[in-house]
């Protein structure tokens, strides 16, 4: 059993205000609430994952001075969230990469801290037809096109007509329509159309990305990580939740006891029962989970010497497709010969299930087709990633099926004030992405401090030198 230093308790219990503690400006030790356990425990907060929601969650506890954990089942920190330096010698982000909304995503503005650099995305995209660039009015018909199938989701979605999104796309896209689904569907939910809510999609944040970490996304979330208490290969094999004394948790290194635990695994892993329950999770939350299982989304990248396609630095290109076997570059990463594309859904599940070989191998043929067969002789240096494999990940991302778009709320709800869910999956418009997640570890710390006492909010009117806000605007998706 591993146990963390305590810190000392005062005889008198002062609470933290919000505004206090993100300042760090006030003493953050607290005596225990009223309710608490009765028997000693390891730590107060045990965090079941170390990706993006589990680092945001053990970065809050520690600034309010809790005894927590980070138990991470993988040898690395992250998550989903990964960047291999060692595949092609640079910066290769295995999955998130895009940094969606540079100037207020949580994550990005932290990046000074860890002294990593952001820099902008290229605007806007190309699209191939055949062996050319599509022209001028080519690419406006597949925005018109776009903005149609868009337009006709949201609106279902305001009349609360929580059906499959495929159902929905207009008659008129015409031959535009399966390179809008591949856009709309595998490419930003990682699952076809046919299987995913349309009000959940319509609720979705803006997807294009506005920056990238030049030395990687899961390299900038790990630095925002390190130093936190944290066990690797540790998986939790059971969640004690509802005994009258906290929580107990079954690990490889053995049990721990705490007063709540924060669980933030993906929902495959979730849905897999990888980690037991005891007693089992209420009906509600098995249901939420299984209606928030991943889809499929996976990478194959390329190392291409030589700039064989003509396109500048970070240049995304999707084609105009005939059918669901196509996917998505992106060209000349960072200014560097890596280049990957992305494939999604049904498509990309049947694709990684015949190996990184057939992947590759499709890459190639793919690209062939695009800009022509001597594409090639340009291949060096490839890998391809098997996420949907990975017991400890199982999938792409968590868009909601049809009827599930109320899901994300109930797997946010606190059980007998000990267990918590958090992730991206917990979102309700950042969901797929590392922000959404990091958002969500934060407000489930932020529960738990409240719940102990630790932490209050200050009301709007009396907080000194208040400010009143509106509320950021949201992009229909």
């Amino acid at each position: 059993m591993v146990r963390c230093v305590k810190h000392k308790h005062s005889e008198t219990m002062r609470g933290i205000s919000r505004r206090s503690l993100l300042t760090g400006a006030a003493s953050l030790v607290a005596a225990p609430a009223l309710g608490a356990i009765s028997r000693p425990t390891d730590v107060d907060v045990a965090i079941i994952g170390a990706g993006a929601a589990g680092i945001a969650a053990g970065r809050r506890l520690a600034a309010a001075g809790q005894r927590y954990v980070l138990i991470e089942a993988s040898p690395r920190v992250g998550g989903r969230c990964y960047t291999d330096m060692t595949t092609f010698g640079v910066p290769y982000d295995r999955a998130a990469r895009g940094i969606r909304g540079r100037e207020t995503n949580p994550v990005a503005k932290l990046a000074a801290e860890a002294k990593l650099d952001i820099d902008p995305a290229p605007r806007g995209q190309r699209v191939r037809i055949g062996r050319r660039n599509a022209r001028e009015g080519e690419l406006e018909d597949f925005l018109a096109a776009s903005v149609r199938a868009n337009r006709a989701i949201g609106d279902a979605a305001r009349s609360g007509r929580d059906i499959a999104a495929a159902q929905l796309l207009p008659r008129e896209l015409a031959d535009w329509r399966t390179s809008v689904e591949f856009l709309l569907g595998p490419y930003a939910t990682s699952k076809d159309l046919t299987e995913v809510s349309a009000v959940d999609l319509a609720r979705a944040a803006d997807r294009e990305p506005n920056g990238f970490c030049r030395q990687g996304y899961g390299a900038l979330v790990a630095k925002l990580g390190s130093g936190l208490r944290t066990q690797l290969d540790n998986p939790v094999t059971r969640v004690e939740w509802a005994g009258r004394d906290g929580v107990a948790l079954d690990t490889r290194q053995g049990r721990l006891a705490a007063r709540a635990v924060i669980v933030t695994v993906s929902t495959g892993v979730l849905a897999s029962d990888a980690i037991r329950f005891t007693p089992e999770l209420p009906k509600r939350h098995s249901d939420a989970i299984a209606r928030l299982k991943p889809g499929t989304y996976e990478r194959i990248a390329l190392e291409l010497n030589g700039n064989p396609f003509g396109l500048s630095r970070d240049d995304l290109v999707f084609e105009k497709s005939d059918g669901p076997r196509t996917g998505a570059l992106l060209a000349n990463i960072g200014r560097t010969p890596l280049c990957t594309i992305d494939v999604g859904g049904a498509f990309g599940r049947d694709l990684a299930a015949q190996g990184e070989a057939a992947m590759i191998a499709y890459a190639a043929d793919w690209l062939a087709g695009l800009y022509g067969g001597d594409i090639r002789k340009s291949v060096g240096r490839s890998h391809a990633t098997r996420w949907s494999s990975d017991p400890l990940i199982r999938g792409g991302w968590s868009s909601a099926s049809p009827g599930g778009a109320g899901s994300r709320a109930v797997l946010r709800e606190a059980l007998s004030a000990r267990l918590w869910f958090a992730g991206e999956a917990a979102h309700d418009t950042a969901w797929g992405s590392v922000e959404g997640a990091w958002e969500t570890g934060e407000r489930a710390a932020n529960e738990i401090l409240r719940s102990f006492g630790v932490l209050r909010d200050e009301p709007a009117a009396k907080a000194k030198g208040a400010v009143k806000r509106s509320a950021p605007k949201r992009q229909e998706f």
